[in-house]
């Protein structure tokens, strides 16, 4: 029982410590430190190592762990924070899972900030640590795998900020573990934008000012079209 107790703090530091590494969280850094030290939801072994994350992020300049977030987090679909990237993609089914999120949260008097996203990794813990301690377990659980695609997406990394995702696999009851990770598409690949004319301004000329050959492609319609023509068919 006390071990849920302490559920709700430990969630509350989990959620910054996977907030952008501005000042102001590096300003609380220390009473992260005494908050863990005193915590008593997590394993010995996974307190040490996020015990380890905070003394690496008061320790590194300010350009080294925020060029690392943004690297981490920002640049790659396998470790986003925004959870309904990993379910629902771009696909239209997003937007309605973001309303239905919000209200979620808004029934529990939680009102989103301008710009913040529902599906925010920080934001889902911050409300889950406003939640009784078995709702709150129980609110994790239902993201462990996805809790532990991007944990495993982090450890190929090497980086400490595996730590924090594997803490929450264990909190919600599950066990961490690794899972094949789909490699993430180069981002210029990803963001680049396809041919306007397909070359078309020099595709099947041999030479310049030449005159360019044009090609027609008859689609499924014409095809079928011209099949029915051919068979005396009415169209």
């Amino acid at each position: 029982m006390a071990q849920l107790q302490n559920l709700s703090i430990s969630l509350r530091v989990l959620a910054r410590l996977l907030a952008y590494p501005n000042a102001a969280l590096r300003a609380d850094l220390a009473d992260m430190q005494l908050a863990l030290q005193a915590d008593r939801a997590l394993t010995a072994t996974r307190k040490l190592e996020l015990l380890a994350l905070i003394q690496y992020l008061g320790n590194s300049t300010a350009l080294n762990i925020e060029s690392e977030f943004v690297e981490l987090f920002d640049r790659g679909h396998s470790t986003s924070l925004h959870l309904f990237e990993h379910v629902h993609g771009d696909s239209r089914d997003r937007g309605p899972a973001m309303v239905d999120l919000t209200k979620t949260f808004e029934a529990a008097g939680l009102f989103l900030a301008p710009g913040e996203l529902p599906d925010y990794l920080p934001v889902l813990l911050e409300y889950a640590s406003t939640q009784p301690p078995k709702e709150a377990k129980a609110f994790l659980a239902e993201m462990a795998h996805i809790f532990n695609a991007i944990f495993s997406a982090l450890q190929q990394r090497g980086t400490r900020y595996a730590s924090v995702l594997g803490a929450l696999i264990e909190l919600s009851g599950e066990k961490a573990q690794a899972v094949a990770v789909v490699a993430d598409e180069a981002l210029d690949a990803s963001w680049e934008e396809p041919e306007v004319f397909g070359g078309c301004s020099v595709k099947g000329q041999s030479k310049p000012d030449q005159p360019q050959p044009i090609h027609f492609v008859k689609t499924d319609a014409a095809t079928r079209h011209s099949a029915a023509a051919l068979a005396g068919a009415p169209l």
